[in-house]
């Protein structure tokens, strides 16, 4: 992708998942890494192997440098170090891909106030506070940068027992179009991809079982679920300069699952 050589991605929650595809991806299409993640440094050094050996695979001298860098993106003080790692290790910050995020099934009448705040504590604040953070450094270096956010589908598809996480990437919609309008005229894009069901850990619960995926796959027009690379492949086309004027959209990556599958075929006038 154009523009992508030698820029510095921070992704956020990348030792699993979709984050950790967009890692890889971006390390393969020529930018320096930080690998954020929270509790597994195991999962975020297999992230950064498989990153550096994707860049560099067969070229002595590559070029791309990656970096671990452990925080919780719902306390304000790791989001303020894993930005200063990343900007004094790496030696700037470019791209932000704030990725992290979690979810608990629980039905919307018994999830507490810390049920509430635990998930968007991360989901959507942590996100914002990344952001803030990283809009304060372009600012201040009269810089221009791009923000990603890994949004869902549910931020427009109602998600019962999982009212909070859908509460959260609702949030994530609003803010990606806010701060895209807020600094279009600095050079700062704001856009979102927003993936349906993925085959990710996250989702095990389905993946694993036959029953269960071919349940969900059942209301996906393309009929299968998509992988972590497809998502990885639109972030790094958004923070490409192919995209350069896009900004406060949000890319919806789902197989047709957000064209109201059950209207495959007609059954009202």
């Amino acid at each position: 992708m154009k523009g992508l050589q030698g820029k510095t991605a921070l992704v956020t929650g990348a030792s699993s998942g979709i984050g950790q595809a967009i890692a890889i991806r971006l390390a393969q299409e020529g930018c320096n890494v930080a690998i954020n993640y929270r509790s597994s440094p195991e999962a975020a050094q297999e992230t950064q192997d498989q990153a550096m050996q994707k860049a560099c695979d067969g070229i002595e001298a590559c070029g791309v440098r990656s970096l671990l860098v452990q925080g919780d993106v719902s306390q304000e003080a790791d989001i303020r170090q894993i930005i200063a790692d990343t900007i004094d290790k790496l030696g700037s910050l470019d791209i932000l891909i704030n990725n992290a995020g979690i979810q608990a099934e629980k039905p919307s009448h018994e999830v507490t106030a810390a049920d509430f705040d635990r998930i968007l504590g991360v989901n959507l604040r942590g996100a914002f506070l990344c952001a803030r953070e990283s809009i304060q450094h372009w600012l201040e270096r009269g810089q221009s940068g791009v923000i990603i956010n890994i949004s869902s589908v549910h931020e427009i598809i109602p998600r019962p027992l999982y009212v909070t996480y859908s509460i959260s990437k609702g949030g994530m919609e609003n803010m990606t179009k806010t701060l895209a309008l807020e600094y279009a005229a600095q050079g700062i894009r704001v856009n979102a991809i927003a993936p349906g069901a993925t085959v990710t850990p996250i989702n095990d619960a389905w993946t694993e079982d036959p029953e269960k995926r071919a349940q969900v796959e059942s209301h996906i027009p393309m009929g299968r679920a998509g992988t972590s690379e497809e998502m990885a492949a639109a972030v790094a086309f958004l923070a490409s300069d192919e995209a350069a004027y896009i900004t406060g959209q949000t890319l919806f990556i789902d197989g047709g699952l957000t064209l109201y599958a059950d209207f495959r075929e007609a059954w009202s006038a």
